[in-house]
């Protein structure tokens, strides 16, 4: 862990309750609206170089989240994996790492994983660093995420790092939280449960 990571890590809950003070990277939308397009057909590619494929996913609810090792946020991998820990009966939560917010995440696959065991004992599946804003090259599963005429009503795009996608056991997106909602906090265990 870097400095600025153990100091980001430090302050970290003052961080977290700045932002909620704020209202800053606070939003939640929630649907029931069914997807037109089935996430089940999408793969992703994990940071060891294995394709990942989402029709294993079916019966099981899904949180996506896009990451970064060198943000204020990074300190929710923990709560991440807590959630990962209590509840992998029903939720997979995977990991899309991104350098596309103020450069946090500049490490290549390798050093992205070693860092997530090593300092939060991640044991969730990690994606390869991905394009999560709507751009070119925007990854195929955040295409599905931020596009309306795929998932059934959403286009909001991640607006920093560690924003929340959950989608229901029939596929369907459900819940989007931006990034100071919490892993472990009520409004994420009740999305879940």
């Amino acid at each position: 862990m870097t400095i600025r990571q153990l100091i980001l890590k430090t302050i970290y809950p003052i961080f977290s309750n700045l932002y909620k003070s704020l209202g800053r990277n606070n939003k939640k939308l929630y649907s029931i609206t069914m997807a037109p397009e089935s996430i089940y057909a999408l793969t992703a590619t994990k940071n060891n170089g294995e394709i990942y494929s989402f029709k294993n996913l079916a019966g099981k609810k899904l949180l996506i989240v896009n990451t970064a090792s060198d943000c204020g946020f990074t300190a929710q991998y923990e709560g991440l994996q807590q959630l990962y820990e209590q509840y992998k009966d029903k939720i997979e939560i995977l990991a899309f790492p991104s350098n596309e917010f103020g450069g946090q995440e500049k490490a290549d696959d390798e050093t992205i994983a070693s860092f997530c065991k090593i300092n939060f004992g991640v044991t969730f599946p990690l994606m390869q660093k991905s394009v999560v804003k709507k751009r070119d090259h925007q990854h195929p599963v955040y295409q599905w995420l931020t596009d309306e005429t795929k998932n059934g009503w959403n286009y909001v795009a991640p607006t920093w790092n560690f924003c929340k996608y959950i989608i229901d056991e029939k596929g369907n997106l459900t819940n989007f939280f931006e990034a100071s909602t919490e892993p472990m906090s009520k409004e994420m265990l009740d999305a879940i449960n």
